[in-house]
């Protein structure tokens, strides 16, 4: 019996979607902006099963101050900055938005802790329609841009 149990709570870990939503995250991560950082980001892609479009419309997290949806545009002389999207990002049914490096992402400014590899982030992630969602995000501050999760350890 104690096996079956042990292998209810590791799946219940590893199950990306949550239980009354038809929003599934995967691949989530976190990192810092270098050492002594005062800023961090997340990274994940949101899934859609639903038949209706929704929209991430913020983030919560008491790893810092301020925790914003951002995304990278390019400004004069073609120099990329960040910026706040205060609408959100669309997440079409049946569809999928990336939260990645270089692109859209969570900010995470005036961080009030260290973000260590291994940590894990506590957020609330705001959906206009599937409501609030509580996800713990693991910091991963070796993972190339491309990299998915796991792929570290790969040797082809």
């Amino acid at each position: 019996m104690k096996p079956i149990i042990l292998a209810a709570i590791a799946a219940s870990f590893a199950m990306p979607a949550f239980a009354d939503s038809e929003i599934a995250i995967s691949d989530p991560y976190a990192r810092a902006s270098g050492m002594n950082a005062i800023a961090g980001a997340a990274f994940f892609g949101i899934a859609n099963s639903g038949d209706e479009d929704d929209r991430l419309i913020a983030v919560r997290s008491d790893v810092a101050k301020r925790v914003e949806l951002h995304t990278h545009i390019e400004g004069e002389g073609g120099v990329m900055k960040m910026v706040e999207v205060e609408e959100g990002f669309a997440v079409p049914a049946g569809g999928m938005h990336m939260l990645e490096r270089g692109g859209n992402h969570v900010m995470f400014m005036g961080l009030n802790q260290s973000i260590e590899q291994g940590d894990m982030v506590s957020v609330t992630l705001v959906f206009e329609k599937a409501g609030e969602i509580a996800l713990e995000i693991p910091v991963d501050l070796d993972r190339q841009p491309d990299m998915k999760h796991g792929d570290m350890n790969n040797s082809n």
